[in-house]
Formats: structure tokens, C-alpha cells, sequence
């Protein structure tokens, strides 16, 4: 079932991933052909505030999905709500500070940037920054609303959402651009309209009774935002360290090639937001299983997760480079139409970018992976390693030697390096040098269950419920149980089993109930998860246990009166019951 999980979720998570990239992408191809190279300049500039504004959004987004994971993983329904709540207050509200510090000091911040003062540019950067402010709190927002959806199992309303934004943004610039005559700040003004219409959207869930999160003013809880903090530390700190790389390299650009070179750089960083979107898609898709699996200790399945999610990141973009480098050209030709020296020095450097991509891919997924399973600091050192420190050595260094070439070189050297060196700390780790699977998750040696102390199931039929409830019930008896505790671990498999095979089963479909059951020091827990419609049977039987007749709903009503303790949580789209005996 991860792996099926995790196909369903790869096209959306890649689609959510670029939904914060697509505005600027169509901006700088609208910029390019229509603006000039001044006015590509002049965006390349006001660059490092865009990405400081989905920095923000990107940690929130994280760290989201880094703590409601473990509290799914628990089933822990209540801490989700009180999580949903507080990142939508907090969001919202830094988004609209941070507009108004930028709006008071935007002519100081635009020469700061790197724009020259009292010249065009200068003017260009900031005109383009204040149409760009006015969507801000979209920005953030859409991002706040995209781990929740995939939490909620719509990955639909993602795609809906993403694509809708992507047409609004296009039309929105022809007009400006065309209708208008509105210039670089029109660029900016169609960027927020969009991500306002996409936020829109995505509200129509959020505000629908079918919505399972619960906002409540009374559920703000500022402590939540400890752990948002803490999951969301390597997102920011990856943004914050790139933000830095970007100055760093229009600084080098520009002593080494002119205001031409930093033209190319912004096409390329665009571009590159577009090859990074499939390894952040799956890193994010990491994190959030990782986490989930983490909170239940599953170490088998968080084993699954890591293989999956490197096989997918090395397909993905291996494809990805063989494509761009074909079509490196034709794609600098859509953001640069009438100025051949920077149209061939965009191509080329892109090219040589496009090396770095494989090694980027594999930093991303495991960095976003390890977040989920709690090793921040690690997944922190990797975003700084990969994103500034490796890539800002090697760029100062080799563009005393190959010029312009060697700031494109700089970012394969600077992701290289960052892989090699973490692999050495788990090597370390683990005791020897290894590529496995059991090496790269970096599990502490007592994680989890004991193999022989776990028994995992899988059941498609009502015969297989049955030769699981009694598979369940002697490996009880093996482990020392008695014969009566044994019995009661049977009897609730084959009551909750038969209950979703008899009524979530559908014809057609590719039904499946995962069992997981596992001894843990005084006390067995049993898992069951389904891929069927939603059914909450805690709620259920909160509904029902006042009736009189106590022959209704016998099964659940025998299986609540013997289990310790009983939580649900719909997470994916996937029904999930832990029962506690």
C-alpha cells in the first residue's frame, strides 16, 4: 500500500511543489520576450524577496506536515485541529508584516538587492516588488493549504487549484503586458491575482462540510508553533541559505560577465525551480510518510518508504536532464527573444546547470525525509551544505579560473559535495560504507518493535480475514500470551476486518486492509488500515453507545469493551483504527 500511496500522490505533491514556482516562471518567459533584458535584470533582482516569501510558506508547509504526521501516526485528531488553526492566524499575519516592512523601506531594500540606485533598474525591481506584495498572503496561504489537502486525500483539488492559477497567471500577464500597458509592475500584480484565484480554490474545501479539519479561534495554540518551527527548520534554512547563494552569485555574475550574465542567472534559477519541483515533490511525499510511520515506529515500512522514494528521484530526474539538455535552447529562447549573446549564454550555462540536478534531487529527498523522522539538525546541515556553503566555496574558487563557466560548474560541485559528505556521517553511523536502504533511513538501533516481536498481514477477501485472525491468534500464544488474550486479538481482527470488507469493499476496486500487530513491553497494538471510504468507527460508536438494545452493533460494541484504548485518523485518503489491548 506505500507504494501505491505514493504514486497517487507524486504527480499532485510535483504539481503543489511548482504551484510556488509556476507565477514565476511565466513571469520571467513574459518579462524576457516582452520587457527586456533590463527588466530580466531587474527580476533577478527582486528574486531573493519572492523566495523569502515562499521560504516562509515552504516552512510552514513542512512543518506541518513534520507534526501533524507523528500526531496521524498517533491518531491524535485533536492536536491536528489545533495545528490547522494556529498556522492559519500566524501565516497569515506574518505575511501581512512582512508586506508592510517591505513597502516602507522598498527604495533602500531594491539597492541592497544588488539593483544600482537611480537607475532604471533600480526603479524596474521595485515596481515589479510592490505588484508582487499585494498577493503575498495568497502565496503563503496556498502553501499552508497544500499539505492539508494531501493529508485529506485531495490531491484533485490540488491539481484543480495549480492549473487554474497557472492559466489566470497567463492571461493576467498578456493583459497587463498587452491590454494595459501596465510594465514590470503588471508582471507582479498578475502574479498575486493568481495566487489569490488558486487560494480561492482551494478554500472551497476548507469551507465545505465535507472538510475533516477543524478551524476554531478557541483552538489557537501558539505552542504548536514550537514543533512547526522545529519540522519547518530545514525549509527554512534551505531558502534562507540559497536566498544568500542568489546574492552571492549575481555579485559574481556581474563582476565577471555584466548585467548579461545575471540576465542568464534568472533565467536559469527559474528554470531550475522547475527540475527542483520533482525532487522536492517526492522529498515532501518522504517527509510525510517518513513521519507518519515514524510516529506508529514502523521500521519495515519506513525501509519501504526510503527505497521508494530514492527510485522515484533517480528516474524522475534522470528523465528530466536528458530532457532540458535537448531542449535547453528552445527553452532560453521562450524567456529571451531578441538579444543572441544572452540567449546563447543561458543556454550553455543551463546546460552545465543541469548537471547538478541528479545530486540536488537526492540532498532534497533525504533531507526532507529525515525531518520527518525527527533528525533535524542533520536534515538542517544538509540544506546549508547544499545550498550555500558547497556550492558558494566552489563558485568563488572556480570562477577565478573558468570565469562565467565556473559559476555554473559551482552548483554539480557544491550538491557533490554535500552528498559525499552526509553519506560519510551515516557511514560512520552504521559502521561501514553501505547504500542500503536500512543505512540512509538513520534509525536508532532500538527504534521500534523487534521483528520477531511484530506480525504484518494483508487481506483482500472475507476467507482472508479469517486465516488472519487466526495467524494473529497463535503468534499471540508464541509470544507467551494466554489463550484467552490470544483469543480477544482474534476476535477483534476478524469483527473490525469483516465490518470493512462487508461494507467499504466495492466491486472493481483494488481493496486492501493492512494489519500490523505488535507486542510492546505490557501491551499489544493492533493496526488496521484500509483503503476504502472514510468510517470512523470511534465516532460511530460514540453515536451508538446509548442505545438500549444491546444486540445493535454487536461486534464493535464486544471489540470496544475489551481494548484498552481505540484512535482513528483518515490520513492519504486511507482509513486508519489502533487499538490497544
Amino acid at each position: 500500500m506505500i507504494k501505491r500511496v505514493f504514486r497517487q500522490m507524486l504527480f499532485s505533491q510535483i504539481l503543489s511543489t511548482l504551484a510556488v514556482t509556476l507565477c514565476m516562471l511565466i513571469d520571467s518567459i513574459m518579462i524576457g520576450r516582452f520587457l527586456g533584458v533590463d527588466a530580466m535584470a531587474a527580476y533577478g533582482f527582486a528574486n531573493p524577496i519572492l523566495l523569502a516569501f515562499t521560504a516562509i510558506g515552504c516552512m510552514l508547509s513542512n512543518g506541518i506536515q513534520y507534526v501533524c504526521s507523528s500526531y496521524m501516526g498517533k491518531g491524535d485528531t485533536r492536536s491536528i485541529d489545533k495545528c490547522y488553526t494556529t498556522v492559519l492566524i500566524v501565516g497569515i499575519g506574518i505575511a501581512v508584516l512582512g508586506m508592510a516592512l517591505i513597502f516602507a523601506f522598498i527604495r533602500p531594500l531594491a539597492g541592497v538587492l544588488g539593483a544600482t540606485e537611480g537607475t532604471e533598474i533600480h526603479e524596474m525591481t521595485q515596481r515589479y516588488l510592490l505588484g508582487f506584495l499585494i498577493g503575498a498572503p495568497a502565496v503563503i496561504g496556498a502553501q499552508i493549504m497544500i499539505p492539508y489537502l494531501q493529508m485529506a486525500g485531495e490531491q484533485k483539488m490540488l491539481i484543480i487549484a495549480v492549473g487554474a492559477m497557472t492559466a489566470a497567471d497567463v492571461l493576467f500577464d498578456f493583459l497587463a503586458v498587452k491590454a494595459f500597458d501596465m510594465g514590470i509592475f503588471g508582471m507582479g500584480l498578475a502574479s498575486s491575482l493568481s495566487y489569490i484565484f488558486a487560494f480561492g480554490i482551494g478554500l472551497t474545501y476548507f469551507l465545505s462540510k465535507r472538510c475533516i479539519y477543524k478551524f476554531n479561534f478557541r483552538f489557537f495554540d501558539f505552542s504548536q508553533m514550537k514543533g512547526i518551527a522545529v519540522g519547518g527548520g530545514s525549509a527554512a534554512v534551505n531558502q534562507a541559505s540559497f536566498t544568500f547563494l542568489i546574492l552571492l552569485v549575481n555579485n559574481l555574475l556581474r563582476s565577471f560577465g555584466g548585467n548579461t550574465a545575471v540576465a542568464a542567472y534568472s533565467v536559469i534559477s527559474t528554470m531550475a525551480n522547475v527540475c527542483y519541483a520533482f525532487g522536492s515533490g517526492v522529498g515532501s511525499i518522504g517527509l510525510m510518510l517518513g513521519g507518519i510511520f515514524y510516529g506508529e515506529e514502523d521500521r519495515g515500512s519506513i525501509y519501504t518508504v526510503v527505497r521508494t522514494a530514492v527510485r522515484y528521484a533517480l528516474i524522475l530526474d534522470i528523465a528530466v536532464i536528458a530532457l532540458f539538455m535537448l531542449i535547453a535552447r528552445p527553452v532560453a529562447s521562450l524567456f529571451i527573444a531578441d538579444d543572441p549573446d544572452t540567449l546563447a549564454l543561458t543556454a550553455h550555462g543551463f546546460r552545465i546547470f543541469l548537471l547538478s540536478i541528479l545530486p540536488s534531487c537526492l540532498n532534497t529527498t533525504f533531507k526532507n525525509y529525515y525531518t520527518g523522522v525527527k533528525r533535524i539538525a542533520f536534515a538542517n546541515s544538509i540544506s546549508f551544505l547544499q545550498n550555500f556553503l558547497m556550492p558558494a566555496v566552489c563558485a568563488v574558487a572556480l570562477a577565478q579560473i573558468f570565469g562565467t563557466d565556473g559559476i555554473w560548474m559551482a552548483f554539480a560541485g557544491g550538491e557533490l559535495l554535500a552528498l559525499v559528505i552526509f553519506s560519510a556521517v551515516l557511514w560512520k553511523f552504521h559502521g561501514g560504507v553501505s547504500l542500503s536502504a536500512e543505512t540512509y533511513s538513520y534509525l536508532p538501533a532500538d527504534f521500534g518493535a523487534a521483528p520477531e516481536d511484530s506480525l504484518e498481514l494483508s487481506i483482500r477477501s472475507a476467507d482472508e480475514v479469517i486465516s488472519a485472525s487466526r495467524t494473529a491468534e497463535e503468534f499471540c500464544k508464541a509470544k507467551g500470551q494466554s489463550a484467552r488474550m490470544s483469543y480477544f486479538m482474534a476476535l477483534c481482527i476478524e469483527e473490525m476486518a469483516n465490518n470493512v470488507v462487508s461494507y467499504g469493499f466495492t466491486e472493481g476496486r483494488d481493496n486492501l486492509i493492512e494489519l500490523r500487530l505488535i507486542k510492546k513491553e505490557d501491551r499489544w497494538i493492533l493496526r488496521l488500515r484500509d483503503n476504502c471510504e472514510s468510517f470512523d468507527p470511534v465516532h460511530y460508536m460514540e453515536l451508538h453507545k446509548t442505545e438500549d438494545d444491546p444486540t445493535s452493533h454487536l461486534g464493535i460494541r464486544m471489540v470496544f469493551a475489551v481494548v484498552k484504548d481505540a484512535k482513528y485518523v483518515n490520513s492519504l485518503g486511507l482509513n486508519n483504527l489502533t487499538l490497544t489491548l
